[in-house]
């Protein structure tokens, strides 16, 4: 995570901050999601009746590939110097545009969208995070986490 002076913090709002590296994700990864949240629809975990739907194979649960956030930008997020710990403040927004395949290949291109001091020593850093999908046009999807920053 780049370090920034907490004086110019605020310096980064509407600026991109690049992209992760690839990630596959393939079949195991999204057999665990099943396992760690209990969501065994046919969709995500059985390859022959998914082959039957308009998608032709199974697709990541939509919150499978939400919850990469915090591994995939961990190079690319912005940190405030002194950092003590950053805690998930949740998301503004989230909107799911199109599938991820099993086995494709995903990245998330982040920017900031605000910085804003909410009390002294602690900052709230709103970014967007957009999750693209290797070949396709359309991401999987545009979301707005929020990160709170303790000095």
């Amino acid at each position: 995570m780049p370090i920034v002076p907490v004086a110019e913090l605020k310096n980064y709002a509407g600026k991109a901050l690049g992209c992760s590296e690839w990630l596959t994700i393939d079949q195991d990864r999204i057999n665990l999601f099943a396992e760690a949240t209990g969501d065994f629809q046919f969709i995500h975990v059985d390859p022959e009746k998914a082959a039957k739907t308009p998608f032709g194979s199974t697709i990541a649960h939509g919150f499978l590939s939400l919850s990469l956030i915090p591994k995939l930008m961990e190079d690319l997020f912005i940190v405030p110097e002194g950092l003590k710990m950053v805690v998930n403040y949740g998301l503004d927004s989230v909107r799911f545009i199109q599938p991820v395949k099993v086995n494709s290949r995903v990245r998330l291109n982040v920017s900031i969208a605000e910085v804003t001091e909410k009390k002294p020593g602690q900052w709230l850093i709103k970014a967007i995070a957009t999750l693209e999908i290797e070949g396709q046009e359309k991401p999987a999807y545009v979301a707005e986490p929020l990160s709170l920053c303790f000095v």
